[in-house]
């Protein structure tokens, strides 16, 4: 299974260092795969049992781009993971399908591990399953659906940081859905905590979990794995 934590705009560079390292000591005998997205001032390299990745970056190598960061800084920690596509980059900044599939293709290209994220808003969960797999189908646009380093995180917009998950029918019909369109490891992400996790990870077609609030204290975020 896959553990994916996304720290968003927490954690300190110190706190993130004494995070991986326990986590580091906590999974050595685990067979279960971690990746940690920490805020961008927090980035380090990977350790033996945890990916570290960024949450962004700007589909460059480097150049006049302020606030961003492009793949020479990423070079520097050597970091070749990266989450693209997360709702609140496409909701709260503004980030179009076809700037995703540009910064998708740009990482792409520098053989990066990519974590894909879509999702749908509560106005078309209530519209019913079709309109849902249509509207994350035309997320999928532009986007290289062969790409061998590719995994595909699912997050309910509606879901995120609300404390209210999918059920596990929804995110049964909606991941057998988009196996069809994508079949690559496919992550569930939304208000996943210790109450809901083992139905979530029981759900057919479940690869593993993204995780927000519910990563930012590490026996916790580890605990979803046992």
């Amino acid at each position: 299974m896959i553990f994916a934590a996304n720290f968003k705009t927490n954690h300190t560079r110190a706190s993130t260092k004494e995070y991986l390292l326990a986590l580091e000591s906590l999974a050595q005998k685990s067979s279960d795969e971690f990746y940690i997205f920490p805020p961008i001032s927090a980035l380090c390299s990977s350790a033996s049992k945890i990916t570290i990745g960024s949450q962004n970056a700007y589909p460059v190598n480097n150049g006049a781009f302020t606030g961003e960061i492009g793949l020479e800084q990423l070079e520097e920690f050597g970091i070749k993971t990266i989450l693209i596509g997360h709702s609140e980059r496409r909701v709260l900044l503004g980030e179009s399908q076809e700037f995703i599939a540009k910064k998708f293709e740009f990482f792409k290209n520098n053989d990066f591990k990519i974590i894909y994220c879509i999702g749908e808003p509560l106005e078309v969960r209530k519209e019913g399953e079709l309109k849902v797999i249509e509207f994350l189908a035309e997320q999928f646009n532009a986007i290289d659906i062969n790409y061998e380093n590719l995994i595909i995180a699912y997050e309910p917009i509606w879901a995120i940081g609300t404390g209210v998950s999918a059920t596990n029918d929804q995110i049964a019909l909606t991941h057998k859905a988009i196996k069809k369109i994508c079949n690559k490891p496919l992550l569930y992400g939304g208000s996943v905590n210790s109450s809901n996790i083992k139905n979530v990870l029981a759900t057919q077609n479940v690869d593993g979990v993204l995780v927000g609030s519910a990563s930012l204290d590490v026996q916790n975020f580890f605990n979803l794995s046992k």
